[in-house]
């Protein structure tokens, strides 16, 4: 199986897809939803690894209906997510009712919440969407507390006209800012995907001294 449209995110800035409309089916996707115990499974072990191992504040950009969100919430964090979509939030709202969690509708690139500062910055598939990557990646890294992370999950998708952004490109951007940049290669993971991929799919993850 092969799996290319997770490329589309509910923090796709180009106006062509009403995220609203699609918020009732985006956890169809294996990724999205993590309605699979395998794919759940996956995501939460390479989260583990890429979140601060003791509770701390976790910024989720982009943050759809919050099933990531919802697996840093049940390893101790404490989370904030943000997304352009009012459905989305409302979503992932219900999914982490209860939780130590606040969603807030709002635009990833300039997230509304003041100066509020996180132990971790968490954004799947948003920058390669966003007109300046390299304003926002400072954007970013600026919310961090010392000692923090900023974790990214990109990649390229499609090949007659490939979307996104590869890795070589972000850690060119983000290597001025952060100085220390880890690149750890997603695509032969199929657990992550419900399926076999393809194309390029990556993590990067910047600490903060």
């Amino acid at each position: 199986m092969t799996n290319d449209s997770d490329a589309m995110t509910s923090a796709d800035t180009g106006g062509a897809v009403d995220w609203d409309a699609q918020a009732a089916v985006f956890d169809e996707q294996p990724d999205h939803g993590l309605r699979d115990p395998e794919v759940r499974r996956a995501w939460a072990e390479r989260l583990r690894g890429w979140l601060p191992g003791r509770a701390g504040d976790v910024l989720d950009l982009g943050c759809g209906t919050g099933s990531l969100s919802l697996l840093a919430a049940e390893q101790g964090h404490r989370v904030t997510g943000v997304d352009l979509s009012p459905a989305m939030v409302r979503l992932a709202r219900e999914k982490l009712a209860g939780r130590d969690a606040v969603f807030l509708v709002g635009d990833a690139a300039a997230p509304p919440v003041g100066e509020q500062r996180f132990d971790a910055v968490l954004v799947r598939h948003v920058l390669w969407t966003l007109p300046d990557p390299a304003r926002v990646l400072r954007r970013w890294y600026g919310l961090l507390r010392p000692g923090g992370r900023l974790v990214l999950i990109e990649g390229v998708w499609g090949s007659a006209h490939p979307v996104g952004i590869p890795a070589e490109r972000l850690t060119g951007l983000l290597t001025p800012i952060a100085g220390q940049v880890r690149v750890e290669r997603l695509s032969d993971d199929a657990r992550l995907w419900g399926g076999e991929v393809t194309d390029e799919r990556y993590a990067v993850v910047a600490p903060v001294p």
